[in-house]
């Protein structure tokens, strides 16, 4: 099976019907893992477990029923990588600097997200490279190297879901774990080319996971084709998603907000909107000038809960994130309150 090109779907379907095994997608992810220039998709892997893990998915029963008729989870059986941000029994968690890795040792614990992905037999190939704290958007990191897209050397992934990029990219696994707190699904997903997926805010549970900023962290996907994304989506909510509803409007932003926009950019946006429109949607354009303050209240509110994170560690990272969490830690809670406040309008306008 060509993982550059299947989809979940089709790679699913065909665990289903027995022509896979878990075993054996296992093994061929595997034999793609570290294939960009830095030798550095994953900050830790160990494929004798991954091969356990997926010896395991393949002894779960199979009751009927489901959506691919064997009673199993979408996800089970398929080669997913899972950001160095959330706890593997048994391993480091980095969050992209060796100093937190050396400093906490391996966990005791499976962070609830991994914990989720193991009981829906997914098979975790390793813990893949981010920009550090995951506080940038990048994908550059001096203590890992910096992360470059496979197949295209010199070419960052993004971040700073880096590395769950390039395992989609180098085909170690057909779903990736990262998060997303200003755009650190979107990033990755949009310069390789690949789907992205971020979860609203406050779905799943951060137990056994790294934040950056609470306000703003969720949990997110990438994955190669957007018509798996129904697929993935429920890992968030365990027995919680419901249909798909049916839209019949769609809004555009005003041209002013696009006005230093890329022209490939806003060809791509006019593609989309006729796109739509051909297919019997009715669209409106839409003023959203006030959008402007969003970055001057996020920035600092972002920086500050950083700051609360690492205090008495910011001596031990880069000056480069070392700069930004004192910049956090010099926001005093007066400024914070009025930034709260800011922010609760601004939601409040949006909805």
């Amino acid at each position: 099976m060509d993982f550059t090109s299947t989809t979940i779907r089709s790679a699913r379907e065909a665990l289903a019907a027995g022509s896979v095994t878990p075993v054996s997608l296992a093994r061929e992810a595997l034999q793609h893992a570290n294939r960009n220039a830095g030798k550095n998709t994953y900050l830790w892997r160990n494929p004798d477990w991954t091969m356990e893990e997926a010896a395991r998915a393949a002894a779960m029963p199979r009751p009927a029923g489901g959506e691919f008729g064997d009673g199993r989870s979408n996800l089970w059986g398929i080669p997913v990588s899972v950001k160095d941000c959330f706890g593997l029994a048994g391993s480091p968690t980095s969050c992209g600097v060796l100093y937190y890795r050396d400093l906490n040792g391996n966990a005791q614990h499976d962070s609830w997200l991994v914990e989720q992905l193991r009981k829906a037999g997914a098979v975790i190939t390793g813990k893949t490279h981010l920009h550090p704290l995951a506080y940038g958007i990048t994908g550059e990191n001096p203590d890992f190297g910096d992360c470059e897209q496979p197949g295209n050397p010199g070419a960052l992934t993004g971040g700073s879901s880096s590395g769950a990029a390039a395992s989609i990219l180098e085909g170690s696994a057909l779903a990736a774990i990262g998060t997303d707190t200003g755009g650190s699904v979107r990033g990755p997903a949009a310069l390789c080319g690949l789907a992205g997926y971020r979860a609203s805010i406050g779905r799943g549970d951060w137990r056994g996971g790294m934040h950056l900023a609470q306000t703003f962290d969720t949990m997110g996907w990438l994955f190669r084709n957007l018509e798996d994304a129904p697929l993935l989506a429920d890992i968030f909510v365990p027995g919680k998603s419901g249909a798909a509803q049916e839209f019949k409007t769609f809004g555009v932003v005003h041209d002013a907000f696009v006005h230093d926009t890329d022209p490939a950019i806003i060809d791509g946006l006019r593609s989309v909107e006729h796109d739509l429109t051909a297919i019997g949607l009715k669209g409106t354009t839409i003023n959203v000038s006030w959008w402007a303050d969003s970055f001057e209240i996020y920035a600092p509110i972002q920086a500050w809960e950083a700051a609360q994170l690492h205090a008495g560690h910011f001596q031990s990272l880069s000056p480069a994130l070392r700069e930004r969490l004192e910049w956090g830690a010099s926001i005093t809670d007066g400024e914070i309150v009025v930034l709260r406040r800011r922010h609760a309008e601004l939601r409040a306008r949006l909805d």
